[in-house]
């Protein structure tokens, strides 16, 4: 799997992460007290709120540093942000010139489409005038 790909996948598991993280943490966390609101209950003894944040908070860095060696392993271009736009503008321009080329192919083949289509419903109905020969024995 090339670079690019990986990146996509990490910053897909980091946002999974982070989804995933925040909902448990708002799940499990104690009720606060609001202004002059009785004190809360106290939350049940088997959630463990600060081990379960530092097991998260240590998933995501692992995956942030993950994600950073990632970007480190991008290949390095040669000549700087203008050549790249150069780059760009010609790969924008070729990417164009085939898109042409597929549009003229792709109205060449819905016309000849039509010509077949043309020609088959003649066929059929020339099939369907015919007299139909009756076998007499």
């Amino acid at each position: 799997m090339d670079v690019v790909s990986q990146l996509q996948d990490q910053a897909n598991h980091m946002a999974s992460l982070f989804f995933n993280y925040v909902g448990a943490l708002q799940r499990d966390a104690p009720p606060v007290r609001l202004g002059d609101e009785p004190p809360p209950p106290p939350p049940p003894p088997e959630v463990d709120v600060k081990g379960q944040g530092k097991m998260m908070a240590t998933a995501v860095v692992q995956a942030a540093k993950t994600f950073d060696a990632l970007v480190g392993a991008l290949p390095v271009t040669a000549g700087g942000e203008e050549e790249q736009l150069k780059r760009i503008a010609e790969l924008q321009a070729e990417n164009e010139a085939v898109a042409n080329e597929l549009q003229s192919e792709l109205s060449a083949m819905e016309a000849e489409l039509a010509q077949v289509r043309e020609v088959f419903h003649l066929v059929v109905d020339h099939c369907l005038r015919k007299p139909k020969v009756v076998n007499a024995k």
